[in-house]
């Protein structure tokens, strides 16, 4: 478990007093002037630093950006969550807007994936799509992630997250070796981030949870042993499960009682509407644009 820097100006916990987030891609949208698209990035302010976790589908990001007036050249990280084109599709264009910023990224993340569609295996890839020339002027910025890395004492990218029995994922990947043979993805390059926010507690960021939220779960609690896990902003990817693993889902969320959950992107509709209906208030539906303070 690696520690790159301890919190600035030597915050401790309990000092950690503010944490402000905006979503620059997301599925959806309600704001006048941002676009939508089947995407996530969001750009997250704390005391300690700010980070872009994820780029999204597109350069859709930098131009929300613009529009929530947000200086994309104040991020010191790139937290990318999964090696999926949704999430990473931006890279490119970040690090020609911000020429410093490190980008973590899990050291399996590049390799050709599929996901399934109607039992078969999809056609086309849903893997990184820069071209050689892109990744061979980026690629000097990576920070190849495994295991847990700190940011600083407070902030916390998992690395892989380990399974949990019982909380098998919603989709099949598959990924496409050099001699053709398609193998199971077991997803070891998806990541959250975990942001301890003072006595309110632990909020975690996960792309699509295609481990299943459950693991991001059970993983946080190891990072932050006996810690509260205030917030949940996550792709749950549920939108292909059935109805009663929606509900199994949902109920092992809730049971977590987190102060907020926002379920995002690849969640779907019908378990957003679960959750909602469950949590009320406690369960806020994000759309491209929206900012948030904690």
């Amino acid at each position: 478990m690696r520690r790159l820097r301890r919190g600035k100006d030597g915050y401790r916990n309990e000092d950690f007093r503010m944490m402000n987030f905006t979503f620059l891609s997301e599925n959806k949208t309600d704001n006048p002037g941002c676009d939508a698209e089947h995407g996530l990035s969001i750009y997250i302010e704390t005391d300690e630093m700010t980070i872009l976790f994820d780029t999204g589908a597109s350069n859709l990001f930098e131009r929300n950006a613009e529009r929530k007036h947000i200086d994309l050249t104040k991020p010191e990280a790139l937290v990318i969550s999964h090696g999926h084109y949704d999430h990473t599709e931006g890279v490119p264009r970040f690090c020609e807007i911000n020429k410093t910023a490190p980008i973590y990224i899990h050291r399996d993340a590049f390799g050709e994936c599929y996901g399934m569609e109607e039992d078969k295996i999809d056609k086309k890839p849903c893997s990184l799509k820069w071209s050689q020339e892109e990744r061979k002027r980026i690629e000097d910025r990576f920070y190849l992630t495994e295991g847990p890395l700190w940011l600083t004492d407070n902030i916390v990218i998992s690395g892989t997250i380990p399974d949990v029995p019982g909380n098998e994922p919603t989709e099949k990947f598959f990924e496409k070796k050099a001699d053709g043979q398609m193998v199971p993805d077991p997803m070891n390059h998806e990541q959250f981030l975990g942001i301890r926010n003072g006595e309110k507690g632990i909020f975690l960021f996960s792309g699509c949870s295609h481990k299943g939220i459950i693991p991001v779960l059970e993983y946080s609690k190891q990072l932050f042993p006996g810690e509260k896990i205030a917030g949940i902003i996550a792709g749950m990817h549920l939108f292909s499960a059935t109805d009663e693993m929606r509900k199994t889902v949902v109920g092992k969320v809730i049971a977590e009682h987190p102060t907020m959950v926002m379920p995002v992107h690849c969640t779907g509709i019908e378990a957003i509407c679960m959750l909602k209906s469950e949590l009320g208030d406690q369960c806020i539906v994000a759309t491209a644009g929206n900012s948030y303070a904690y």
